[in-house]
């Protein structure tokens, strides 16, 4: 018989029906008269119950009945005798598809840093078979949300010779024999006799790549893995991620954010509409975790705090009212933020940010119009010659979790802009050229993907919403 799945069965409530179904203990209770396995085959939060007697198991079968170890099962669905659930799987026959000896996830509360050590089983816990299918649900609707704006989806590479961000940060690439580099007269590394013949790296960006397709498609976006050799050990940053990348031809910053903004809210709002059963699951978490712990006032519960964002309009605020504000705060006055607001010009750090969106305006904040010396080489450089057209968009709890700007399409202010910080005009020469031949105004924003996940999963630790991350010192699974 098929195989059917347990979200089905809850949906449907077959009684009567026989079926058959597989998945993984999560706990049993045996006793002489009669016999209880909670399963679950990573479908939904929910575990199936199954019931039935001793004498139709053999002691075998009995014996391999343990938490972790895989079942198929046949029989019949009836009405749960328990209030905890509408039905239940009274149980003819029972295989035992795979014993699981000496399994470390026991049923207990298991601390996050103990399954980041257990990767390759922590998907087999209620916690992290929520995130993941509200990882899943998110993924579906990035696509789903630029498929009907009628974006053309683009894959650029992995494997890039520009460095997008002109920040320096990036992993080589290389087929060179790393105990016998071939040299240069010079004494350097010839990269000339490498796989590529030129120096190459891991992607921190499709940004360019995707410049260039809109240059031609009007609309297109990224939707893939990138790499940043940042040596930073926090809970909000990974060395591999994925990022969302829209770019499109004949938007102005406005346009930027009008799109940036309804596709945050669009995505969220997906997610409450299908994970519902998971992120009910997640707030209960979150509030159990606090129990017993100093309450914040402005502590919302997890559906709260999602429904919010898609409730009201996002504060919009130029970068220099950002820094009136936070010079003027409290915490700036009294010397309690660890990076002191002094002058207009300093880049704003994640306390900054929380700050604005948690305190000052208590909902997310789009700030525009940063200083040209804290941002991107391509962003637009505006008319005083201080600042370019960038957003930001900030989340509470989060802290950036959009960045993006129009693009420079005048040539010469960006030539003038690569030369100024000192980057090879010649490898991004296919750059300069899209400029050269029927530039247009354009815009575009980076997301990625695991600090919306965070946001939407209450999860603390950006390490906990990836399946297996890479960081500072660890590659493990």
């Amino acid at each position: 018989m098929k195989r059917i799945k347990i979200k089905e069965l809850f949906i449907t409530k077959p009684v009567g029906t026989k079926v058959c179904i597989k998945g993984w203990v999560r706990t049993k209770r045996i006793s002489k008269q009669v016999v209880f396995i909670m399963l679950n085959d990573g479908s939904t939060i929910h575990n199936l119950q199954i019931v039935t007697e001793p004498e139709k198991l053999t002691e075998e079968i009995i014996q391999h009945i343990a938490t972790g170890a895989s079942l198929s099962v046949y029989g019949t669905v009836v009405a749960s005798q328990g209030g905890n659930q509408a039905i239940e799987l009274q149980a003819d026959t029972i295989e035992i598809l795979g014993t699981a000896i000496d399994y470390p996830l026991q049923p207990k509360k298991h601390s996050l840093e103990f399954l980041r050590e257990i990767a390759h089983l922590r998907f087999r816990t209620n916690t992290f078979s929520a995130v993941f299918r509200v990882r899943h649900a998110i993924s579906y609707a990035i696509h789903q949300f630029f498929h009907e704006q009628g974006f053309v989806y683009l894959h650029t590479p992995i494997i890039t010779a520009v460095d997008a961000e002109g920040a320096g940060e990036m992993f080589g690439v290389t087929s060179l024999n790393m105990e016998q580099l071939p040299k240069t007269p010079a004494g350097q590394v010839d990269f000339k006799r490498d796989f590529f013949g030129q120096k190459t790296s891991l992607t921190v960006s499709g940004q360019l790549e995707a410049e260039a397709a809109a240059l031609g498609l009007a609309e297109v976006y990224t939707f893939g893995p990138t790499f940043r050799a940042e040596n930073s050990n926090t809970t909000r940053h990974l060395a591999e991620f994925w990022m969302v990348e829209p770019e499109m031809a004949f938007y102005d910053l406005a346009d930027n954010i009008a799109l940036a903004e309804r596709f945050l809210k669009y995505v969220i709002g997906f997610a409450l509409e299908h994970c519902k059963d998971d992120l009910e699951f997640l707030q209960k978490r979150e509030l159990d975790a606090r129990v017993g712990k100093q309450t914040d006032n402005s502590f919302l519960p997890l559906l709260d705090r999602l429904d919010n964002i898609l409730t009201y309009p996002f504060a919009c605020i130029s970068y220099t009212e950002a820094i009136d504000i936070l010079k003027a705060s409290q915490p700036n006055k009294e010397k309690k933020f660890a990076y002191p607001i002094d002058e207009w010009g300093c880049d704003l750090q994640s306390e900054h940010e929380r700050y604005l969106v948690e305190k000052h305006f208590t909902k997310p904040v789009i700030i525009t119009n940063y200083p040209r010396a804290i941002k991107a080489f391509y962003m637009r450089q505006q008319e005083d010659g201080k600042t370019v057209a960038a957003m930001d968009i900030l989340f509470p709890g989060i802290g950036e979790i959009i960045g993006g700007s129009q693009r420079e399409e005048r040539l010469d202010k960006l030539t003038e802009a690569i030369q100024s910080m000192g980057m090879n005009s010649n490898i991004l020469q296919w750059y300069l050229d899209t400029r050269l031949f029927g530039t247009v105004p354009h815009s575009g924003f980076g997301l990625g993907l695991e600090r919306l996940v965070q946001f939407v999963t209450g999860m603390d630790n950006i390490r906990d919403v990836i399946p297996f991350p890479r960081t500072p010192g660890n590659a493990a699974f």
